[in-house]
């Protein structure tokens, strides 16, 4: 199969990267056409004005393994080629060379080529690239110098000979990241601040969707040229209309696309031909429409690739920025809310409309807004990539049904929510597990992987905007610590209740109950007493309205009192005021229970900004190219530094004995059942078999029990059982668990989950989240076992799930932990077909 991927370029427009094909060969002497005279001397080290047919020939017939070479393809035309040849037979090292057409240099083309010429090259079992390139060449001199990797220079007869190895490292993912992040972000940003915006579909009438959008996008004042697009009439809307954008004369940098399905190809590519930078789907009647409707979304997306253009929907509502230099309402939401702080992005068209209303009516500022629909291309995750550096976003509001790419997910928001807070609602039913019967984590122990990544997530829409109002209009808590003053003795005693359900704590000399006779003035005191309170982190208000005429009008202005000192204190306050509406800045709920979760939930997110992140460990005696899938389990555990006790299958007295004799006794004698191997409390484990006599014995009882089929393994010191788990999650690839053994642990699921690969502070939380992990402390004066030799245990089997996409499950069970380091008593896997890890590898763009 063709290695291809649409990829971003520095200034966020797309383009296409294959391998080269011999039919190219045309297109390759085109190509070369084009090239200026310098650009010629600077790749060949000569003028070479012509390709001889000898070359030519050479050039576009590769073998794809010690030769390969990829283009890059933009609206039909290569503008960039890379290669490598390899130095010899079954060499390490392949000379690379790239070289890119004039009109199309500085846009980052080197550094994808590379990143996907450097893959190839190690599945072929390449490691080191070596280069040869002219000092004046100071583009390509900085392409590979900013490649991320240690680079060695050497000067010689007038050339600058650079040698370097290709095996990733934390510096080139480091540089791969920050250049998907800038790409990524500029491609959005493309979206949100056109110049010039082409509508497709506004009827002349003013019905449908294309009018409405095109009414809303005038209406809503947007600062820039509305170029509608029409076959017959000239006017639309009171604007004039073009049979083309490009007939307009006008630069078009977006456009919206309201035409029937079949239609839609040819809006597309007018909108390419006016130079837009991406489009904005509206039509319907594609993936959700079944398999041909599928087909022709992938038509749409690889097209817009082709020419450059990122997509949003098909079936999107439209996109938003409510910028007051902007003001670009190109939804089908009459009006939008006031511009705030608050990103929102909806996977969902059909509700978004009401989201968007929903936020105007709770007051919740928009910065920018966007409805992926069908998310063919952009997605979530370039939404969060734009809005980690966009200065008027200070919160993010997601809506997601589906998650494209969870790996990626999880990673940038883990890099964002350290800088934006990102609150996440999250469909509360997850496909089935992919490892057989293990059942993987529970539904707390999603929320919790979300948590880990910084993500507050929420199981409500109503929820979403409850913790987004908080975060937009309230600091951060500084702890856990909660103050709750109210008037209503019934109503603290359920504020205390709700937090510490919520693993709040309430503060010392709280909860404080003013008389429900009290006057603003007196509310307004006892407030900023708790303000000011050392002992509290966060407020907790309740407030029951007093009867009609109980007090004077000038001492009855209890919302102002509220908000004068909500809106002054360095501390989150959260109020369910029964009296009248607040100043939206004051986050009011219905209901106590409400407004003690939101405060909850963003204690948590403190509490995680306050943990200083992981990092990946480098892990002595990992060797992933020795590790054989297809083996035992304890070979491919060897490849990753981690040994399993030695273990004899025996099916009869005879190997029994030899078994015994060959590992040394004394030994254990387990039935071999997966069900039964490590349950001593069923009689179906024997230990410290110090001779054959014991051992004869043993056997014949397991055998009468359980069967003739039995494991003869080593005898290794008691310890406190554990289990490690490997599940390939469909929300988060592989993931990692960890627990303690035992019937009791397994039926109450006390496994604590992190998804793989591990860092250093995941691994060691694994080992101390589950309930029953003070067994492993010192519980009741046992010697706590070898904590660390737990975590770098741990840490390896992070790697390995990493490392192996065939891999679906991998159980080592039981583990024995003791104060002088662990042993592995047993290992089993399930393989399957490679599962896509599309987080990993060179820069490319998703095309469901």
């Amino acid at each position: 199969m063709e290695k291809s991927a649409d990829v971003l370029l520095s200034d966020g427009s797309a383009a296409h990267l294959r391998q080269i094909r011999p039919e190219d060969a045309p297109a390759i002497v085109d190509f070369h056409s084009r090239m200026s005279e310098r650009t010629r001397y600077l790749r060949y080290f000569s003028p070479y004005p012509r390709i001889p047919e000898r070359d030519l020939e050479r050039f576009v017939h590769v073998d794809h393994a010690d030769r390969e070479a990829f283009v890059m393809v933009s609206d039909q035309r290569i503008i960039a080629v890379g290669r490598y040849e390899r130095l010899g037979h079954d060499s390490p090292e392949a000379e690379v060379a790239l070289v890119v057409e004039d009109a199309h240099q500085g846009r980052g083309i080197g550094s994808v080529l590379l990143e996907h010429l450097a893959q190839a090259a190690r599945e072929n079992g390449i490691h080191r690239f070596v280069a040869e390139v002219l000092p004046e060449n100071g583009g390509m001199l900085r392409v590979f110098s900013d490649f991320g990797y240690s680079i060695q220079r050497r000067y010689a007869d007038g050339v600058v000979h650079l040698d370097f190895p290709i095996e990733p490292t934390e510096k080139s993912r480091e540089v791969q990241e920050s250049r998907e992040q800038r790409t990524e972000a500029r491609s959005i940003a493309r979206l949100l601040a056109p110049r010039a915006v082409a509508v497709y579909g506004a009827s002349a009438s003013g019905q449908g969707i294309g009018a409405a959008m095109l009414g809303h996008l005038r209406d809503g004042g947007y600062a820039g040229t509305i170029v509608p697009v029409h076959r017959r009439e000239q006017r639309v809307a009171g604007l004039p209309a073009y049979r083309s954008a490009t007939e307009s004369g006008v630069a078009v940098d977006l456009a919206l696309i309201a035409v029937p399905p079949e239609a839609v190809a040819d809006a597309v590519e007018d909108a390419a031909a006016s130079g837009a930078g991406g489009l904005v789907v509206v039509s319907a009647g594609f993936a959700e429409a079944g398999a041909a409707g599928a087909a022709a979304q992938r038509a749409l997306v690889e097209r817009a690739h082709d020419v450059g253009l990122r997509v949003v929907g098909p079936n999107s509502m439209g996109i938003a920025n409510a910028d007051p230099s902007v003001r670009l309402n190109a939804t089908l939401a009459p009006t939008l809310p006031a511009p705030g702080r608050v990103g929102f992005f909806s996977q969902s068209g059909a509700l978004g409309v009401a989201l968007l209303a929903e936020a105007d009516r709770r007051g919740l500022g928009l910065s920018s807004f966007v409805s992926a629909g069908n998310r063919a291309d952009v997605s979530g995750n370039d939404m969060l990539q734009y809005w980690q550096d966009d200065p008027g976003t200070d919160v993010v509001l997601l809506y997601l049904e589906t998650f494209g790419n969870p790996r990626k997910f999880a990673r940038i928001a883990r890099r964002m929510s350290r800088v934006k807070p990102i609150v996440a609602v999250a469909s509360a039913t997850r496909p089935p597990g992919l490892a057989g019967d293990l059942p993987g984590p529970d539904a707390n122990a999603v929320t919790a992987l979300f948590a880990r990544s910084g993500v507050i997530r929420v199981d409500t829409v109503r929820e979403l905007f409850d913790v987004g109002l908080l975060l937009a209009h309230q600091p951060l808590p500084g702890g856990r610590r909660v103050a709750v003053v109210g008037n209503s003795s019934a109503l603290s005693r359920l504020a205390v209740s709700a937090c510490r359900a919520a693993g709040l704590v309430v503060a010392e000399g709280y909860p404080h109950d003013i008389s429900p006779q009290a006057g603003a003035h007196e509310f307004a005191d006892a407030l900023a007493d708790a303000a000011a309170d050392a002992r509290a982190d966060a407020l907790v208000v309740v407030f029951a309205p007093p009867l009609p005429g109980q007090l004077p009008d000038e001492d009855a202005d209890f919302a102002a009192a509220l908000a004068s000192v909500a809106l002054a204190g360095e501390k989150p306050t959260v109020a369910t005021f029964l009296l009248g509406n607040l100043p939206p800045r004051v986050p009011s709920y219905p209901s106590v229970e409400e407004a003690v979760r939101t405060l909850a939930r963003v204690a948590n997110y403190a509490d995680w900004l306050r943990r200083p992140p992981g990092v990946l460990p480098v892990l002595s005696d990992v060797d992933p190219s020795a590790a054989d899938l297809e083996g035992p389990p304890s070979a491919l555990l060897a490849a990753y530094g981690i040994d399993v006790v030695p273990s004899t299958l025996a099916t009869s007295e005879k190997s029994v004995l030899a078994a015994a004799s060959s590992l040394g006794y004394p030994v254990a004698l387990k039935a071999a059942g997966g069900a039964l191997r490590h349950r001593i409390d069923l009689g179906a484990v024997r230990l410290a078999l110090a001779d054959e006599d014991d051992l004869l014995a043993a056997y014949a009882d397991l055998s009468a029990k359980f069967g003739p089929d039995v494991l003869v393994q080593t005898m290794v010191a008691p310890g406190v059982a554990c289990t490690v788990e490997v599940v390939e999650d469909p929300a988060f690839g592989p993931v990692v668990g960890f627990g303690l053994g035992g019937v009791a642990s397994e039926l109450l699921g006390d496994l604590a989950w992190r998804a793989a690969p591990l860092t250093d502070r995941a691994a060691e939380a694994l080992v101390d989240e589950p309930r029953a992990a003070p067994l492993l402390h010192g519980y009741r004066g046992s010697a706590p076992v070898d904590r660390a030799a737990l975590v770098d245990l741990l840490l390896r089997v992070g790697r390995l799930a990493d490392d192996h996409p065939r891999l679906r499950s991998l159980m080592l069970n039981p583990v024995l932990a003791r104060p002088d380091g662990i042993s592995v008593l047993h290992a089993a896997t399930e393989l399957g077909p490679p599962m896509p890890r599309p987080d990993t590898g060179p820069r490319r763009l998703r095309i469901p």
